[in-house]
């Protein structure tokens, strides 16, 4: 987030650059050449201009997201400031009172004369509301500019990943509020619809409608915007959206008009509460209800890829929301079939230096996958599963970790990313890989084989300084979880 600031004062300055980073990209624009000099020498960084002509701005880069704060010290009227700020396009605006000028009676005089301006008085950055009030109000400048650009358009995609899950729908949902649309005017959709129990139970219960796409379609809708999933996450298939909003990492290879990518969140639905809020939108108990779900889904109800702004919105969402809907949605999570993949893991599967690896052969759908993964990370002296099935001629690799050792989705992208998707997160990571890529590179093994080179690779990736390429040893403790 980038701040440009004026300050008269230098201690003002240091104060200032010490609060604001590391949150803020700040940059000071002095007009004393000899003062910058000096800043410069002690690590602040400082840009050398007249704050009061407009051009000194403009070469500054100031743009409509960035924050500007401007001193008032009671002895110099920042006026001039404030309009030469303006004049350059700024927006988010916030006058610094300093020492005893910084009364009430001052900040409501600017709050007349400037309504669009925010006056903050020095005493109030110690607590962090300053951090607080630049975050959200950068928030509510991307929506306001996003709900702008979605107004005119008669027909908008709201598109989902492939199998949605929880996060991916609430998101929808939120989304959908957000732009103040209807299901008929912005349709949810996917490429592959909803098959996982608890899923489908999810969208019967709370009835969310999740249209079956196909690529060719997507050219069809005026506006298309992504939640929870980039466009890489296609094939290609698709390069180009309007709107992207994620919590996963980010991925090259696509433009899009707006986006919001935080992967320190651990839920996209943690990003449209922000969003919601930011805006003062009203939060059906409907969508409160699936966005709660969602962060605790998406964080294993906060065991797995937590930050704090994660408890607040779910803190936020909790009363809006209908408890006794969410325990209804959680009992779909046990399956026969799914018990069937966690026995089969169990006879096949290997267990080595607190390492799971199994493959479960052709399965008719990824979560069975995913969930045998989740499943053995629970159980003692487990630290990383791995576990692979085949979907539609895909191999399908699955990574958990306890999330304070090595990056799952640095494993799966050192040695996947070359031969088809891979990526994730510290603790959770996805593969897919065509199966005539995996041969390629891997060599034809035999169905109990794959388990066993997926063992050797993790190995090499969490003990390569000390390993050779190829692992020895890797002891296959088949059915020793019995």
């Amino acid at each position: 987030m980038r701040c440009l600031a004026v300050c008269q004062d230098e201690l003002v300055i240091r104060m200032l650059d010490e609060i604001l980073l590391p949150g803020f990209e700040v940059e000071f624009i002095v007009e004393n050449k000899p003062a910058a000099r000096r800043l410069h020498e002690t690590g602040v960084t400082v840009f050398t201009g007249d704050p009061r002509r407009a051009e000194t701005w403009i070469k500054a880069d100031l743009g409509p997201s960035t924050c500007v704060i401007i001193e008032d010290n009671g002895r110099r009227n920042p006026k001039k400031i404030l309009d030469a700020v303006r004049d350059a396009g700024g927006t988010l605006i916030y006058v610094l009172g300093i020492g005893a000028e910084a009364s009430d009676k001052r900040a409501q005089g600017f709050r007349t004369e400037f309504p669009d301006v925010a006056y903050l008085a020095m005493s109030e950055l110690f607590g962090g509301p300053l951090l607080t009030e630049f975050s959200r109000s950068l928030t509510r400048a991307r929506v306001q500019q996003y709900q702008r650009y979605f107004s005119d358009a008669e027909r908008v995609l709201i598109m989902l990943h492939n199998e949605p899950d929880p996060d991916a729908m609430a998101s929808g949902l939120a989304l959908r509020n957000i732009l103040r649309r209807t299901k008929t005017t912005a349709i949810i959709g996917a490429i592959q619809g909803v098959t996982r129990p608890e899923n489908v139970r999810m969208i019967n219960l709370l009835d969310i409608h999740v249209e079956t796409i196909t690529p060719a379609t997507v050219t069809e809708y005026d506006r298309v915007a992504m939640v929870d999933v980039q466009p890489h996450y296609f094939g290609g298939l698709i390069d180009r959206v309007d709107l992207v909003i994620d919590h996963h990492p980010e991925q090259p290879g696509y433009t899009t008009v707006f986006k919001d990518i935080r992967p320190d969140y651990g839920s996209t639905s943690t990003i449209l509460t922000e969003h919601l809020r930011a805006v003062d939108a009203n939060i059906s108990e409907r969508t409160a209800t699936a966005m709660l779900y969602a962060i605790k889904s998406d964080t294993l109800f906060f065991n797995r890829q937590t930050n704090r702004v994660d408890l607040e919105a779910f803190s936020y969402l909790y009363p809006l929301a209908d408890a006794a809907m969410i325990r209804k949605m959680e009992g779909a999570e046990i399956t026969i079939e799914r018990l069937d993949y966690v026995l089969k893991a169990h006879r096949g599967g290997a267990l080595a230096d607190q390492v799971f690896c199994a493959f479960i052969g052709v399965t008719p759908r990824e979560d069975f996958i995913t969930y045998v993964a989740d499943f053995f990370l629970q159980l003692e002296n487990v630290k990383w599963t791995v576990v692979a099935g085949i979907v539609n001629d895909s191999l399908i690799v699955s990574v958990r970790n306890l999330g304070y050792t090595k990056n799952a989705g640095e494993f799966v992208r050192r040695f996947f990313a070359g031969i088809g998707s891979a990526g994730g997160h510290r603790a959770m990571a996805k593969a897919v890989v065509p199966m005539r890529a995996f041969r390629e590179k891997f060599g034809d093994l035999p169905a109990d084989e794959i388990g066993v080179r997926l063992q050797a690779l993790v190995h090499e990736f969490l003990q390569h300084d000390q390993m050779p390429k190829e692992v020895k040893g890797v002891k296959s403790e088949v059915g020793s979880l019995k």
